[in-house]
């Protein structure tokens, strides 16, 4: 299999999605990344000439230029023979996915608040627009906790986004302290923290 190239930021949960399943499937030793620094304010120009959306992660494989997680996951995943991380079909292929908007969706609210806080000046910043992105975040934890007994057997897409998505929030968010009300989801987190493909992705302090 030929070596492909990632665009790739240390900090991103995408990526770091990306990474992880990766790594799970034997795959990683196959990529070779690419820091790129890229924001919506300020786009990097050799990334957009492959990806139009200007964001990470981005793959380049086979003549390809794939992006967006979802994506590169699934195309990742049809390059190896151990266990499949996206259900071939069925209810365990459409909660798996189901799983993964949901993790990409708390994802999504909390780098839009990581953004106003960061790239917007403070005069142009509107409170009630970043409570309403804490919002979602708390709503989609309230419905990851009570999922979190199912999260047993092999990983899927949607446990590694889960857990994810969490770690961003340990990342970029401890003082939301999600763990609070959220007892079987963090004890279950704490778990699949320890595995070597989490290890090996932490974020740069």
């Amino acid at each position: 299999m030929a070596k492909m190239k990632l665009m790739y930021s240390p900090t991103s949960p995408y990526v770091r999605k990306v990474m992880v399943l990766a790594i799970e499937a034997g795959l990683d030793k196959k990529i070779d990344k690419e820091t790129v620094a890229t924001t919506p304010v300020a786009p990097n120009r050799d990334l957009a000439k492959t990806n139009p959306l200007v964001k990470v992660p981005s793959l380049r494989a086979e003549g390809l230029s794939l992006y967006d997680s979802p994506v590169i996951c699934e195309y990742l995943d049809s390059k190896h023979r151990k266990k499949k991380f996206f259900p071939a079909k069925g209810k365990a292929r459409f909660n798996a996915l189901r799983q993964q908007a949901l993790g990409d969706g708390l994802l999504d609210a909390a780098l839009l608040v990581r953004y106003e806080l960061t790239l917007r000046e403070e005069p142009m910043r509107n409170a009630a627009w970043q409570e309403a992105q804490m919002k979602k975040i708390r709503s989609a934890l309230d419905q990851m906790e009570k999922e979190a007994g199912t999260l047993r057997g092999s990983p899927t897409i949607g446990h590694i986004t889960f857990a994810c998505a969490l770690a961003y929030l340990d990342f970029r968010f401890a003082d939301e302290g999600w763990r609070k009300g959220h007892k079987k989801l963090a004890a279950w987190y704490d778990k699949f923290a320890q595995r070597p493909s989490m290890k090996a992705t932490m974020p740069p302090t």
